[in-house]
């Protein structure tokens, strides 16, 4: 069975920290790797090759990524996740199985466009996740080859606007009737009603992270609860 068709229908668990925070640690993160594999998690979305190489040891499929070790102040206009040659490389060396990278419509660093991208990762015989914002960023990518479509960018950019504090479901209904590709949600997933809703409305799979891997964050919902 090919790793499409082995993360259909299933979680995914993004397993990521800021070099800043206090579980970028190497042995946190990999307990939390193996941790959430415990608990159901079928593939894991990691940052950077030192999790990669981690992630590769437990038997699940791995989404890699990069980003930097702070993000800039502009970060909504700028591209940061996997945004050359240079680190889909180092990702491919890695290990990873699926690649993901800004899709988004935005200007990336050093020329570097996104059929280079996708190319790149599939001369390497691996799959392509284009991380998008809007509709009009996922029916680019899909056109361009990319394997896979999520919605990790939508509320992210100034394209997309301002996140609500939900998934965007009418992003994902959209691009699931009009691409032929596996489409995944992913972004604020705090609920298991919202996993199911996404199936519901024809997610190929559903990546939830700071729900079950940022503690900092899931503090502040109970700390914020009448505001």
């Amino acid at each position: 069975m090919n790793i499409i068709n082995c993360i259909k229908g299933k979680i995914i668990v993004s397993v990521q920290a800021m070099p800043n925070e206090p579980l970028y640690k190497e042995d946190c993160m990999k307990a939390m790797m193996e941790s959430v594999i415990n608990g159901g998690a079928e593939a894991l979305r990691v940052a950077g090759a030192r999790d990669v190489r981690n992630a590769k040891s437990y038997n699940v499929t791995v989404i890699g990524l990069t980003k930097p070790e702070r993000l800039p102040e502009n970060w909504k206009e700028v591209v940061y996740i996997t945004p050359t040659l240079a680190e889909v490389k180092e990702l491919i060396d890695a290990g990873a199985d699926i690649i993901a990278f800004d899709g988004t419509s935005r200007k990336r660093p050093n020329n570097c466009t996104l059929e280079q991208i996708i190319n790149t990762i599939h001369s390497a015989k691996k799959l392509a996740m284009a991380d998008i914002s809007t509709l009009e960023e996922g029916i680019n990518c899909a056109k361009l080859g990319a394997d896979i479509i999520s919605t990790t960018l939508a509320g992210y950019t100034i394209q997309s606007g301002e996140p609500e504090d939900k998934p965007d479901y009418n992003l994902l209904s959209q691009l699931v009737k009009l691409l032929d590709k596996p489409v995944i949600l992913e972004g604020r997933i705090w609920e298991p009603f919202d996993v199911k809703k996404a199936f519901e409305l024809g997610a190929h799979c559903v990546v939830i992270g700071s729900a079950i891997t940022r503690p900092q964050l899931i503090t502040k919902r109970f700390i914020n609860y009448d505001k």
